[in-house]
């Protein structure tokens, strides 16, 4: 049995399973949810009741069976991915009960967490919430790519791919507040393309819907990008290399338009261009620049607060559409941060 907070017993809960590994787009009938039995806590270990959760894009590759920077999800287990939530019951001085905690154990609404695994959270300057999103690894993927990955420079003609989604909206204004003179966003419709310039900042959006990639980015940046920040892969970098300047750089952060592939990804037809400019195009790992969160979490938060980091978060309430809001980001469908809203 579990403890929770007021001295009463906690002995169920609930999960997401994988039952099957898609081929392709995922479909719902590939989750299970799952009753529980919550196992008691042992020394150095704390019960958290989650209270939101994150789904991102990264994910779907995990539920294949193939070798990648992170495990696979195996089947018939609950999946996981970064969740917040409070602490109810606690075997641990530097985690007591009552604090609000992340850690990585998603996709269930009690996670018994081990307690090195769990960063204590200060609510007082940003929601719980916030440390998914902007204060969180979304945040850190988007500053490392334009501080570290592939730095901005003063007077940089930047470009974002999935620019309305978590770390695109994000890494467009970071790009700004660290020397570009102009940023160009892509996002699917005109709806998303018309909050990456009023609400977000940038100084132009492609609707990738509406036309060449390549035509559009011409019009927008007529003498060239010196940066890319690429979450997409595909026709989207393939129109950056050719929009690129001599010596311009790209930052590799995803390709989500190969995520659902069954056959070979189709990649830039003239890559050979990336060589006689002269182009670096370098991937990065978030978790390789996890050194780096501390100092971003201190420059962000104030942003965060007074509204000159500016956010928007998509949400699914319950635990049972944890499965449609993944599917949701993987088809398009969030602006900003999706999250799962668990509990009451």
């Amino acid at each position: 049995m579990a403890l929770s907070a007021d001295g009463t017993t906690q002995t169920a809960g609930r999960e997401i399973r994988l039952a099957s590994r898609p081929v392709g787009e995922p479909e719902l009938a590939n989750f299970e949810l799952a009753d529980i039995d919550i196992p008691t806590i042992g020394d150095e270990q704390v019960l958290v009741r989650n209270t939101w959760m994150s789904v991102d894009p990264y994910m779907r590759g995990r539920m294949n069976d193939v070798e990648s920077y992170l495990p696979p999800f195996q089947l018939d287990a609950p999946l996981e991915g970064g969740a917040v939530g409070e602490v109810v019951a606690s075997r641990s001085d530097a985690v007591p009960a009552g604090a609000t905690v992340s850690h990585f154990l998603g996709w269930r609404d009690f996670a018994v967490v081990d307690a090195a695994d769990a960063t204590v959270l200060d609510t007082t300057i940003a929601p719980a919430e916030a440390y998914l999103g902007a204060l969180g690894l979304t945040g850190l993927t988007a500053y490392a790519a334009v501080t570290e990955v592939t730095p901005v420079r003063s007077g940089d003609v930047v470009f974002v791919s999935a620019a309305a989604g978590a770390v695109g909206s994000i890494a467009g204004q970071l790009a700004r507040t660290f020397g570009a003179s102009r940023v160009i966003g892509s996002a699917g419709g005109p709806a998303k393309t018309t909050k990456l310039v009023e609400q977000f900042g940038f100084d132009a959006a492609i609707d990738y819907r509406a036309g060449s990639i390549e035509k559009q980015l011409a019009e927008l940046a007529p003498d060239g990008i010196d940066l890319y920040v690429d979450n997409v892969g595909g026709d989207h970098l393939e129109a950056a290399i050719g929009a690129m300047r001599a010596g311009g750089r790209i930052a590799m952060v995803g390709s989500i338009s190969g995520y659902n592939a069954t056959g070979p990804v189709p990649g830039p037809r003239d890559f050979f261009r990336a060589q006689f400019k002269s182009l670096t195009l370098r991937g990065m790992i978030v978790t390789d620049y996890l050194h780096l969160l501390p100092e971003y979490v201190a420059m962000a938060a104030p942003w965060l607060v007074d509204g000159s980091l500016r956010t928007e978060t998509t949400v699914y309430t319950g635990l049972d559409q944890a499965p449609a809001a993944l599917l949701g980001v993987l088809n398009g469908s969030n602006v900003g941060k999706m999250l799962v809203r668990l509990g009451d």
